[in-house]
């Protein structure tokens, strides 16, 4: 007698269970929201360093090149 809904992995299983499962209960007129204004606002300083490491590459390619 074969066993068709057997998974030797239990990879099924687990997803049937994943999907299965009830959202998180959320208070009234919450509003779920992904990614924040403080993400972005702590990006400002890589982005600035950022810039400022490419502009001094670019310098040193031109002082190089012109030298």
């Amino acid at each position: 007698m074969a066993d068709n809904d057997y998974d030797p992995a239990g990879s099924t299983q687990m997803f049937r269970a994943f999907v299965d499962e009830a959202p998180a209960p959320q208070a009234p007129g919450t509003v779920t929201t992904y990614g924040s204004s403080s993400s972005s606002s702590s990006r400002t300083p890589l982005i600035v360093v950022g810039a400022v490491v490419l502009l001094a590459v670019v310098a040193g390619v031109i002082w190089l090149a012109v030298k």
